[in-house]
């Protein structure tokens, strides 16, 4: 599974909590498109490389205009592609069209620094050097430096999971404190490794509910996605309090993966809320 932990889908739902909420965390950018429109496709794999590039300096949002046309026209979105900047829960900038790189890099650098941690630039520097060691030694003092930047609690893990130590990676991030761990940059990577966690543990077959989650793990790791979904979907339904809700978290985050328009994510998104 390759898994973007910067980049959500919005929905009617989650829209106040996903945009309205983290722009009290940071700064959000909202992409307001439809797959109808060529330059909102244009615009959006750029948006996702600058939000890997900024390495969660800013969430990035997805918002179909088709689904949440009535929320879009609330924010005064009237064409598309619009971006718009959310800091505190308000709108504190707005970029309409699909402007090239240097403008969002400009408006960005309003609100947000590209990276002001030396030992994270010192990490990445290494990592493009293929000196994987010494990175993740860099970012583990970075993070002790820094125990607030979630960023970078990100990077370590990930970096972790390319070394091979996928165990250490599950631990740091499962040690965060539980609204850390909910953050848009924690909780779609923490699900990964779970997943990866659930699929190479043989489970207690006295416990049904790990059995599911071994289940859905290995079918993901043989592609079978259909299957996957359904028994995350039971595990939502049935056991909510298993693993603190392991079964809707892991779903949302192969909906995120798969994307908004894909069928699986439209048939099981209605299945999860019982339409």
């Amino acid at each position: 599974m390759s898994l973007s932990p910067y980049v959500f889908d919005a929905s009617r739902a989650n829209f106040d909590e996903l945009v309205l909420g983290n722009s009290h965390k940071g700064l959000v950018l909202v992409h307001f498109w439809t797959p109808k429109a060529g330059p909102c496709l244009v615009l959006m794999p750029r948006l996702v490389q600058l939000a890997s590039d900024y390495g969660g300096r800013f969430l990035l949002v997805m918002a179909n205009t088709d689904e949440i046309g009535g929320i879009a026209r609330a924010h005064g979105v009237t064409s598309v592609p619009t971006v718009k900047f959310f800091l505190k829960g308000e709108v504190v900038h707005t970029i309409h069209g699909a402007e090239p790189d240097s403008t969002f890099r400009a408006a960005l650098a309003r609100f947000v620094a590209l990276d002001s941690n030396p030992l994270r630039q010192q990490a990445l520097k290494a990592h493009q050097e293929g000196r994987l060691d010494e990175a993740i030694a860099l970012l583990a003092r970075a993070a002790v430096d820094e125990p607030d930047d979630l960023s970078i609690s990100a990077d370590l893990a990930k970096l972790l999971l390319l070394s091979g130590q996928a165990t250490q990676a599950l631990s740091l991030l499962a040690a965060l404190p539980g609204e850390a761990r909910r953050d848009g940059r924690i909780a779609p990577l923490l699900v990964h490794l779970e997943l990866i966690d659930a699929a190479e543990t043989t489970p207690d077959a006295s416990d049904p509910n790990a059995v599911r989650l071994h289940e859905a793990a290995r079918a993901l790791v043989q592609d079978r996605m259909e299957a996957a979904l359904d028994l995350l979907l039971g595990l939502a339904q049935d056991a909510p309090d298993f693993r603190d809700d392991i079964g809707r978290r892991a779903l949302i985050t192969l909906f995120h993966m798969l994307g908004p328009e894909h069928e699986l994510t439209r048939r099981y998104r209605a299945k999860l809320a019982g339409r």
